[in-house]
């Protein structure tokens, strides 16, 4: 589908010389990883260790492996948190309690900290590796993109499951939908590709201040996905693809799958 995302985003008729340009020119870019200890599926699960360590701390270091990020901020609403973090020299930052969402506790810490592209990475992605960051940033060159995310190629288990949200997107890398249905319907049995959205978006700060400005749309409720927030308010969502998947610890199971994962030393 989109050989090299950044290619047609270029290409395409929204992207101006000057824009073609400016892609040239150094970018800031901090990571923040959102993590609460009130999960509903698995309880606590930022804490729960795998190999010795907390799976807030292996999503924590796997970030850190970028060399593309200024920095790397973990936004927790719980002193818990705080606390592990300071023991082990993690870098962490207190956020409000009301947030509703890590897009909302990503802009808390927009506030105090300054970058050109926020990078969040959701606290339940242990298998985040440095080539998806480069991926998304590679996206974010062009500075007229807001937001942008990333897909990889869909397995065979997760175009029916309901916990591997899938996206479409036009012919210039832009998000067309996000759902946890089977996405598209193949009617007539052509076999369409299937992609699967991984949790790791950049976003622009007039973007983060547009989203908490807005109410939840109908569609975020719906599906439980705060990124058809943007879209469902006409914000384009560029998508970078990547050959590499990832693993979101949602359940018991995942956890299991992640520890076996890592111990084969295969991320």
């Amino acid at each position: 589908m989109l050989q090299n995302a950044v290619k047609p985003l270029l290409d395409s008729p929204l992207a101006s010389q000057s824009d073609k340009l400016e892609t040239k020119q150094s970018m800031k870019a901090v990571a923040i990883i959102p993590a609460r200890l009130a999960s509903t599926r698995l309880p606590r699960k930022v804490l729960r260790e795998i190999a010795g360590k907390p799976l807030i701390g292996l999503v924590y270091e796997a970030v850190r492996s970028s060399p593309l990020l200024a920095d790397v901020i973990i936004a927790t609403d719980s002193a818990e948190i705080m606390e592990v973090c300071r023991k082990r020299g993690w870098k962490a930052q207190i956020t409000s309690s009301e947030h509703r969402s890590g897009t909302e506790r990503v802009h808390e810490v927009s506030k105090s900290v300054v970058a050109d592209v926020y990078v969040n990475v959701q606290g339940d992605e242990p298998l985040t590796r440095a080539e998806h960051i480069a991926t998304l940033l590679e996206v974010m060159k062009n500075p007229s993109v807001t937001v942008g995310t990333v897909m990889t190629s869909a397995g065979a288990a997760d175009i029916s499951n309901p916990n591997a949200v899938k996206v479409v997107t036009d012919l210039y890398g832009r998000a067309l939908y996000f759902s946890r249905a089977t996405l598209p319907f193949d009617r007539d049995g052509t076999q369409p590709r299937y992609y699967k959205h991984l949790g790791v978006y950049a976003y622009r700060e007039a973007a983060l201040n547009r989203f908490v400005s807005l109410p939840e749309s109908m569609l975020e409720q719906s599906e439980r996905l705060e990124q058809l927030r943007f879209l469902e308010n006409g914000i384009p969502i560029y998508v970078g693809e990547t050959p590499y998947d990832t693993v979101g610890v949602d359940t018991e199971q995942d956890l299991q799958r992640v520890a076996e994962i890592l111990q084969r030393g295969n991320r």
